[in-house]
C-alpha cells in the first residue's frame, strides 16, 4: 500500500485545521493567521457555498499554505475540489463511488471510517489514510487503539477528527498509527466572523507545541 507524499507532509505537522468559512474575504487573513501560527495547511469544508472560492484564493495568493477540501459528499464535490486546486480531499464517511472518482482525478483522498468493516472496505479501495470520525463519540483513543491492533500491520494510518481538542490531542498523537488529527477548534466560525485572527494564531502555536512534545 503506497501512501501519497502529501500525507507524509501532513503527518509532519500532526494537525489539520478543519475550517468552515462563510466569506471569501476572510480567506487570506485566515491563511496568514495559520501561517504565522506555524500550521501552514487547512482543510476547507464544503459545508459552505464559499469553499471553492476560498480554496482558489488561498492557492493563488498564499501558495505556501497547503489546502485540502473537506466534507466531500459527492463526485461533484471531488471535481470542484480538484478544479479549485485542492491538494487532498476528506470525507466524513466511506462512499466507494467518491473514492473511485478521486482516484480517477489523482486527488489523494481520506474517507471516513469508524468500524472494522469500513476499514477493510477502505483498504480494498486502496486508501492508506483514513479519517476516524466522529472520534470521541466513537470511543476515542481507546477505540482507535483497538482498531489499530488488527490493522496496524497493513500500514494504514488515521486522522481522528471530532471532539479532538487541546486536552486530548497529545493522547491521539502518541498512537503510532495516527498521521495527524483534524482540528476543528483551531478556527471556529465565530472566530472567522469576528475576525479574531490573533486567537487563531495562538491556538495554532499551542497545538504545534503539543505536537512537538508528543512526537519529540
Amino acid at each position: 500500500m503506497t501512501e501519497a507524499p502529501i500525507f507524509q507532509t501532513i503527518a509532519r505537522y500532526g494537525i489539520v485545521p478543519v475550517i468552515s468559512i462563510e466569506s471569501p474575504d476572510a480567506a487570506i487573513p485566515l491563511a496568514d493567521a495559520l501561517l504565522e501560527g506555524g500550521l501552514p495547511l487547512a482543510e476547507i469544508t464544503f459545508r459552505t457555498a464559499a469553499a471553492a472560492e476560498v480554496m482558489e484564493a488561498i492557492n493563488l495568493h498564499r501558495p505556501e499554505l497547503l489546502v485540502g477540501a473537506g466534507t466531500v459528499l459527492s463526485q461533484a464535490n471531488v471535481e470542484t475540489a480538484k478544479k479549485a486546486g485542492a491538494a487532498f480531499g476528506v470525507a466524513p464517511g466511506l462512499n466507494p463511488d467518491i473514492v473511485r472518482r478521486a482516484a480517477e482525478l489523482s486527488l489523494p483522498f481520506v474517507p471516513g471510517v469508524c468500524t472494522p468493516s469500513e476499514i477493510e472496505q477502505a483498504l480494498t479501495l486502496g486508501c492508506s489514510v483514513l479519517k476516524f470520525f466522529p472520534a470521541e463519540q466513537s470511543g476515542g483513543i481507546e477505540m482507535l487503539k483497538a482498531l489499530v491492533a488488527p490493522y496496524g500491520h497493513t500500514g494504514v494510518r488515521f486522522v481522528p477528527t471530532g471532539g479532538v481538542n487541546l486536552d486530548n490531542l497529545e493522547g491521539y498523537l502518541k498512537i503510532d498509527a495516527v498521521a495527524a488529527v483534524g482540528g476543528t477548534w483551531i478556527a471556529k466560525k465565530e472566530d472567522l466572523a469576528g475576525r479574531r485572527w490573533q486567537g487563531i494564531r495562538d491556538r495554532c502555536k499551542a497545538a504545534v507545541e503539543i505536537v512537538r512534545r508528543a512526537r519529540g
